[in-house]
This record gives C-alpha cells, structure tokens and sequence, in this order.
C-alpha cells in the first residue's frame, strides 16, 4: 500500500464544504473519492487536514489516503489523473508518497487561514466571491491592539459555533496580522489548531472592534466568558481561505 500526501487547492463557491455527507455529493472530500474510486476500483477515503465549512476557499489544503500500489506507484500518477478527472474548481497541486502514519490531521503542527475584506463601496468585479464586502472604513490600529490579546494559549469556546463540543476547546495563536492593501484587508492568522467556525468569529468580532461596537480591550473580557455570545458574529463564508498547513521539520511557508 501507498500512503499518498496531496497538496491541493479549491473554490469552494458551489461546495457543501469539505466533509462528504449522505444527503449530498457536493462536497470537496466527495469528489476526490468518487474519481479515486473510478481509479482504484473500491473505496478509498481521504483524510484532510481540516474540514472547511460551505463556501470557504483553499490554497494549500492538505489530504492522504492509502492506496494499492500497483495501481498508484507513485504520487505523480495520482496527481494526473485527480486533475484529469475533478472539476475544473478543484485542483492537485502536488502528489507524493509519504510514510504510513502520516496522517493530514494528526500530523499537523499549525495551519493559516486568511480572511480577506474589502471596506470599499462595492467589491472588485473580479474578486467578488472572495472577499467579505464591509462597505465601510474600519479602524486597523483598533483592531490591531484587540487581536493581541488573541495571541498565546486560551480557552477559546467564545469563539466556537460548536456550543456542545465536548473536547478541549483550548488552542494557541501564534500570530494575527492585519494588511492593508488599498481598500482590501487581509486578516493572517496562524496557529496550531482552529475551532468550528473560530476564524470566521475572530474575524466578526475583530470587525466590531474596527467599526468602533466594541472596545479593543473587551477581547479579554470575551475569552474568560467562555461563551458564544459574548463574541461577535460570524463572518461570511466567502471571505476564508486556507492558506497553509505546517509539518514537523518542512518550512512554514504561505
């Protein structure tokens, strides 16, 4: 058996999110297995490193699955026919063998997420499914000062739509940044590990604090809450992208 490593990258404009579910094919996860059923001949179940939700992009998702290797010798093999046969909106940047434990989730040490607004009075024709249209200026400084008190180990339930999650809703933020470029701002975060919707709350609350609704210094206040509701809302869908997965000895690169 092959243990296959794909780096890979999707619109998730149209896509039930990653995680395939009875009730629909359309889902990123879905798809990879149907045209690798088609290849292998039998069932073969892909492990991605995280379960995007409805609507939210990928540059640099990561995924393995484990294969007969007569059928698939190398990880090139399978990069070319994925590409040949998936939808044009999905596609395998890079395919290679790895040792049997590797496993996309289990193994990863960090991952970055951006999520990209734009504060001008319409979207840029071009970029429309992409950004979250705020439609007005923010307070960056603001919103800079609140994202420190984000960085480090916390109990982030405030920031979790999963208001029943039973395992450990503590993780680590290593870093936040916030990048104007023009009229579009991209919020960079990167950390070991991201709770249900966490990135997308952050980023709705963070854009309260910018449109002056709440106090750079209540971001404390939300964290020992521990409580959904003291955070903002959640941001929409289109603005997200996983950007980047991190592993043990590889250089951490977006």
């Amino acid at each position: 058996m092959r243990n296959i490593r794909l780096r890979l990258q999707y619109e998730g404009t149209r896509y039930q999110g990653w995680q395939k579910q009875t009730s629909t094919d359309n889902t990123i996860q879905g798809k990879l297995e149907n045209v690798l059923f088609r290849m292998a001949g039998e069932e073969i179940e892909v492990h991605g490193s995280g379960r995007t939700d409805a609507g939210v992009h990928a540059r640099g998702q990561v995924a393995n699955f484990h294969i007969n290797a007569e059928i698939c010798p190398d990880g090139e093999s399978a990069r070319e026919y994925l590409n040949r046969y998936l939808p044009d909106d999905i596609r395998v940047l890079s395919a290679k063998i790895v040792p049997e434990r590797f496993h996309s989730r289990l193994s990863a040490t960090s991952k970055t997420y951006g999520y990209y607004v734009e504060t001008g009075d319409k979207k840029n024709v071009f970029e429309r499914k992409y950004v979250y249209g705020c439609g007005k200026k923010l307070d960056v400084k603001a919103m800079r000062q609140a994202a420190e008190f984000l960085i480090g180990e916390h109990d982030f339930k405030s920031f979790c739509a999963n208001r029943r999650m039973k395992k450990s809703t503590v993780r680590r933020i290593d870093e936040i940044q916030i990048v104007e470029h023009g009229t579009k701002l991209e919020f960079l975060y990167t950390g070991n590990g991201f709770l249900y919707n966490m990135v997308r709350i952050l980023t709705g609350t963070l854009l309260e604090v910018g449109s002056g609704t709440r106090r750079p210094e209540k971001m404390k206040e939300i964290i020992a809450a521990k409580n959904r509701d003291m955070a903002g809302r959640t941001a929409p869908p289109e603005g997200l992208f996983l950007l980047h997965v991190g592993y043990e000895g590889e250089r951490e690169t977006v």
